[in-house]
């Protein structure tokens, strides 16, 4: 049985007027109909929500990358945070967007081997080779 969260879940029906407004954005940006735990248990503090929602709008929203990169970013991060919720998340996002069971396990092990070579050079300490540094 998963951990009950912190703070009970705010469903639309029980939301405040500001926190509505925020499902409803939610549900609009997404195309969907429901909206996920996080955003519900976030809504404790609906000036944060808000802030937060409107924040991951712009990062997850059209730019250089592309929505699946993105989402193959984020699942990499949460994976390495150790969030389970997120990794979950992202993950199903991530194959909605055309990512490959194949596409996973690479990016896990690209990730798991950033992990393990950050932490080595880290400790080791190298100095930064003078090709890698920004000319001019």
């Amino acid at each position: 049985m998963a951990n009950p969260p912190i703070v009970p879940l705010v469903e639309y029906a029980d939301a405040l007027p500001e926190v509505r407004a925020v499902y409803d954005d939610i549900m609009a940006t997404r195309k969907t109909d429901w909206i996920n735990n996080f955003w519900k248990v976030l809504a404790h503090d609906p000036a944060n929500l808000k802030r937060t929602w409107e924040a991951l709008k712009v990062v997850m929203g059209p730019g250089a990358l592309d929505p699946l990169t993105k989402e193959l970013i984020y699942i990499a991060v949460s994976a390495t945070n150790g969030c389970e919720y997120c990794t979950y998340s992202h993950t199903a996002s991530a194959r909605a967007k055309g990512m490959t069971d194949a596409m996973l396990m690479e990016v896990l092990a690209v990730a798991a081997k950033a992990n393990e070579t950050n932490r080595l050079a880290n400790a080791l300490r190298p100095p930064v080779d003078s090709q890698f540094l920004p000319k001019g």
